[in-house]
């Protein structure tokens, strides 16, 4: 049965990030295939919450409060995961972003710790998690959450869309590193329904731009994007490391423009 491909039974999952949103999906998502969980955030309720749903299907989730701005706290999940379910067979490096600037009111440092949280962080967990996925499972997946800004040219997007643009190349010279044992994979995901967009889609003319300029005139759920990490984690994507999936609704410009005047 080609739906047997998606299953995850048994396996043990890393998702930074996942008190809400997206990483909150995909963690659930996992569970629904099989997985168990190690869920990291900053938020214990919110992380309460998601471990009660994870355990409404069947599965077991590890909470961790933590702030995974530190690349130590991010790094240490990985032996959490052994620790606490004797294996590691995906990571998703979920948690991440930069708020919006103008590029000349954007500093170095700014960009440095853009960089940092999005790129450095995701590289001190796969540093941690890649000898115990081979120590405890043979092999493993990675998938990182880029963003669509990472190659779509929009104003006050230079921090963010840098670093994500970083860690989209990033997946393919980790992939490149890490084949054949370990898959590293990425998703772009466009204008998702999550707490992050709740300023602009519940503004009635500004959801309605977002919807206009995305070709399927409609926003994401985060639940779109959890059912791309499950394809690229699980067995049905195991032909598929280096590439970034789009899941954006066909964005080929951005579909929201901050209002910058020209210099």
């Amino acid at each position: 049965m080609i739906l047997d491909r998606f299953r995850i039974d048994g396996q043990v999952a890393v998702v930074t990030g996942a008190g809400r949103g997206l990483g909150a999906a995909i963690a659930v998502a996992f569970a629904e295939a099989g997985a168990d969980v190690v869920i990291a955030a900053r938020t214990e309720d919110q992380l309460d919450e998601v471990a009660e749903r994870v355990a409404a299907v069947g599965r077991q989730a590890h909470a961790v409060p933590a702030d995974l701005r530190d690349p130590d706290a991010t790094a240490a999940l990985a032996a959490v995961a052994v620790e606490e379910f004797d294996r590691l067979d995906i990571v998703v490096n979920n948690v991440g972003g930069a708020l919006p600037s103008p590029l000349l009111d954007t500093t170095p440092a700014a960009l440095s710790e853009a960089f940092g949280f999005n790129v450095a962080n995701a590289h001190a967990l796969v540093r941690a998690a890649v000898p115990l996925m081979l120590d405890s499972a043979g092999g493993g997946s990675i998938v990182n959450i880029t963003s669509a800004m990472g190659r779509l040219p929009g104003r006050a997007f230079a921090a963010y869309g840098t670093a994500k643009a970083a860690l989209a190349h990033y997946t393919r010279l980790a992939a490149a590193d890490l084949s054949p044992r370990v898959r590293v994979n990425a998703i772009a995901p466009g204008a998702i329904l999550t707490s992050a967009l709740e300023v602009v889609a519940g503004n009635a003319a500004m959801r309605a731009e977002l919807e206009d300029k995305t070709p399927l005139h409609t926003l994401g759920e985060p639940e779109d994007i959890a059912a791309a990490a499950l394809y690229l984690a699980s067995p049905a994507g195991k032909y598929i490391t280096g590439k970034v999936l789009e899941v954006d609704g066909g964005l080929i410009t951005p579909n929201l423009a901050i209002p910058l005047p020209d210099l």
